[in-house]
């Protein structure tokens, strides 16, 4: 079998003039993807050197939104920029010269982090946000996260490295061949101009087809959406009741809520107890991790209500426990600022009707710009510590 060389592949298409172009714009998906990661890494620690903002309500859906689509636009201008360099791998490297043999090892290397966290990071993502998780070595977010920082870095360090070839391409008119290789002659039906359309058009429809996800105007179009907004109240659901292992405890008549300080007991609500309390409604999104978001129309009592009832204040982070006896997300810390809230609800209705189950009946948390994972469904108890 031959081995490749560079000047086996003849399209003209196979140019920096190509990749640079092609490049702009995958960098700028990256950007706006790792950035927004941050945000919802951010907000899911479970304390915060900088508080968390509760607003605007619809923060983390918007941030959250872009992660998944601009990850997802990433995907066909990856492809095209990998076919555009692949040529480049081939090159042969003078082994008697030092210093040259090590700047390209280190070019080389380079690229190969960068291109292996890229598809790492693309690939995982896409897998969450359609929540089929196949890997068992690891955890996803941190993971995720660690490796969107490899990524970044090798991305910078790339664009340092080619600096000087992406300016001056750049600035010429992409036909222009000072820095094609010499057997890129060969000029096929599509033009340059016409490759980086195509990868900016697939781009585009790849966003088109996941971002009903999050815009509800675009639905219908969204083929690849992993919400429709169906569900109950019209609010799409992610962990099932039954999935959860509460059908029975959730809909036990005894059900009290367990309201604590530092560890000790201080008042237990039934849900007749929370329905006599001051009720609110709030219009509050809902987003999720994966990318997915819907707002709903709840009622329910104000957190800093339910403490008050207790004789707590609002003014430390509370722990929130769920009914669901294991997972990663059974409890979660609600944050002294998202508490004290007036928007924060211990909600018990969804659009004017009690929580349906798989909604966390009896009551579940909802509160302005939180990721959903965080919105704690099925709330058995609730502790301040001081």
């Amino acid at each position: 079998m031959r081995i490749p060389a560079p000047e086996h592949f003849g399209s003209r298409l196979r140019s920096p003039a190509v990749a640079a172009r092609v490049g702009v714009w995958l960098g700028a998906a990256f950007g706006i993807c790792f950035l927004t990661g941050l945000v919802s890494h951010y907000a899911q620690l479970p304390t915060h050197p900088i508080p968390f903002p509760t607003a605007p309500s619809w923060g983390y859906r918007l941030t959250q939104g872009l992660h998944v689509t601009s990850g997802m636009a990433a995907i066909p201008l990856l492809l095209v920029k990998l076919w555009s360099v692949y040529p480049r791998l081939f090159e042969r490297v003078d082994l008697g010269a030092g210093r040259r043999l090590l700047l390209v090892a280190l070019e080389r290397g380079s690229i190969a982090v960068l291109v292996a966290s890229a598809i790492f990071q693309l690939v995982t993502g896409l897998l969450n946000a359609a929540q089929w998780y196949p890997w068992t070595t690891f955890s996803f977010r941190p993971t995720h996260y660690a490796i969107g920082w490899v990524t970044i870095g090798a991305l910078v360090l790339h664009i340092a490295v080619k600096l000087p070839i992406i300016r001056d391409v750049l600035t010429r008119n992409i036909d222009a061949t000072v820095h094609d290789r010499p057997s890129a002659v060969e000029q096929g039906t599509l033009s340059r101009r016409g490759l980086v359309r195509t990868a900016l058009a697939a781009s585009a429809v790849a966003v088109l087809a996941t971002a009903g996800s999050t815009v509800p105007l675009l639905r219908k179009v969204s083929v690849l959406g992993v919400r429709s907004g169906d569900g109950p109240a019209g609010v799409p659901i992610n962990k099932s009741a039954a999935a959860a292992g509460v059908e029975q405890t959730a809909i036990d008549p005894a059900y009290t809520l367990r309201i604590l300080q530092d560890g000790q007991e201080v008042a237990a609500l039934t849900l007749d107890d929370l329905r006599t309390l001051p009720q609110q409604t709030e219009d509050l999104p809902i987003a999720c991790v994966e990318g997915w978001s819907a707002t709903g129309t709840w009622g329910g009592v104000r957190v800093k209500d339910v403490l008050a009832a207790a004789g707590l204040a609002a003014d430390r982070d509370v722990a929130v426990v769920s009914l669901q006896e294991s997972g990663a997300f059974r409890s979660s810390i609600l944050p002294a600022n998202f508490a004290a809230d007036d928007r924060t609800l211990l909600a018990l209705d969804l659009s004017g009707e009690p929580l349906d189950i798989d909604h966390g009946y009896p009551c579940r948390v909802i509160a302005p710009n939180r990721p959903g994972v965080l919105q704690t469904k099925w709330v058995a108890s609730m502790e301040v510590s001081t």
